[in-house]
């Protein structure tokens, strides 16, 4: 008996040590459902920064091991695994969620266990929590530049919206219409339908219906973009006639809608495309196609996903413990990304980031047709209503979808 005991106290210590040895990191993204054909390339990205900085000696010097779970494109299912990474896997950061409504239905469990998420997509502003980093664009970094491009570059004033219902696309779009109409532009429409539906007849009728001489603001998320621009060139809907402006499609989606000849000539706003001409996009295109394969593309939520590893790292290197409250002190950090040179703004918690828009190509990329002059301070309040007037908004889209963040 005695001899069981010093055995099992022995296995004890052995596990402790070996814990004590690691650092365990949450990723967290769709791997099925809808929001699967965008996240699980961020899954890649984020794991091959997580091996990166394992082969240089990890962080503080323990290794960096990855607790990957599914949020299913299911937000309830987003705060459950959250909440199994912070209070039961004790995981140091997480990386992950893609749509607006899995951040804001995660956030509180962050907010309750004070985690910290480094969360890797453009999205709508009218958010700042000292328990998210992100490292995605706010709106004065994307939207608003991509408004201000269409209607001096392309020379188009008119305007209609179409997105997936839920707290993403609904914002963007109060704040797309705020910037047309002080832009002297015209909004002929918004159109919605839920996220994942690919029931959209009734949506590409009304785009229709706005004639030629019309920009398409497109703020669909998921594989409804694959129906959306079938659809939109079976309806003769082309980029000649009705440009389409997307926010939330980079070259993996691209890669699976696959016939180009619906997609060339129209455009997308970013910070980062994988056509980007520096030494840093060079070597990181280089590492992505060695490690999963030539054919492999990159994108910006990729890249943002990439580098919010380096970025909490770092910090966590300067702290000298991965502490949240520690490593939040840290923040303070820059790194000089693929898509240029990134800083975190503390006030906020957000990234100076350099706006671009692109153009697709019949080869799956985009060519860079604008560039802002430099990294633009992050903004995640725009000017048209005060702080306390955009949360009301939100909390109005929130109830009425029934205290949800989507439209069910």
């Amino acid at each position: 008996m005695k001899r069981l005991f010093l055995g099992l106290m022995m296995l004890c210590i052995s596990w402790l040590s070996h814990a004590a040895e690691v650092i365990k990191v949450g990723i967290l993204h769709s791997m099925s459902g809808t929001m699967a054909i965008s996240e699980r390339t961020v899954v890649d990205s984020t794991l091959m920064a997580i091996d990166e900085i394992n082969s240089k000696g990890g962080v503080l010097g323990k290794q960096l091991v990855p607790v990957v779970k599914d949020g299913a494109s299911d937000w309830p299912t987003f705060a459950q695994q959250a909440e199994a990474l912070l209070k039961d896997e004790k995981v140091a950061v997480v990386f992950g969620c893609w749509t607006s409504a899995s951040r804001k239905t995660v956030r509180p469990v962050f907010e309750k266990y004070n985690g910290l998420l480094f969360y890797p997509v453009q999205y709508e502003g009218v958010e700042a929590s000292p328990n998210i980093v992100y490292t995605g664009a706010a709106p004065n970094q994307q939207l608003l530049p991509a408004v201000d491009w269409s209607i001096n570059e392309l020379g188009i004033k008119k305007f209609i919206m179409t997105g997936s219902d839920y707290v993403f696309p609904r914002t963007a779009n109060a704040i797309l219409r705020e910037r047309i109409l002080e832009l002297g532009g015209e909004v002929l429409g918004e159109e919605y339908v839920p996220l994942g539906s690919h029931d959209i007849d009734g949506m590409i009728d009304k785009v229709a219906a706005a004639g030629e001489g019309v920009v398409i603001l497109n703020t669909i998320n998921g594989d409804t973009n694959v129906s959306f621009f079938n659809k939109l060139a079976a309806k003769g809907i082309t980029s000649a006639k009705n440009p389409v402006v997307s926010f939330s499609i980079g070259e993996p989606e691209l890669q699976a809608i696959g016939d180009m000849s619906k997609l060339a000539g129209h455009y997308a706003a970013w910070n980062y495309f994988q056509s980007i001409d520096n030494a840093e996009n060079k070597a990181i295109l280089d590492m992505v196609k060695a490690k999963y394969g030539p054919d492999t593309v990159f994108s910006d939520p990729m890249e943002a996903g990439y580098m919010g590893v380096h970025l909490w790292a770092k910090a966590a290197t300067a702290a000298g413990s991965i502490d949240v409250d520690a490593v939040r002190g840290k923040l303070d950090q820059s790194i000089t990304a693929p898509e240029g040179e990134v800083n975190i703004d503390t006030s906020n918690q957000h990234l100076y980031k350099t706006a671009r828009v692109g153009k697709i190509l019949n080869d799956g990329q985009f060519e860079i047709v604008w560039t802002s002059a430099g990294p633009i301070k992050p903004d995640p309040f725009p000017k048209y209503k005060t702080k306390e007037e955009w949360e009301a908004f939100l909390m109005e889209l929130y109830k009425g979808w029934g205290g949800n963040w989507a439209k069910l």
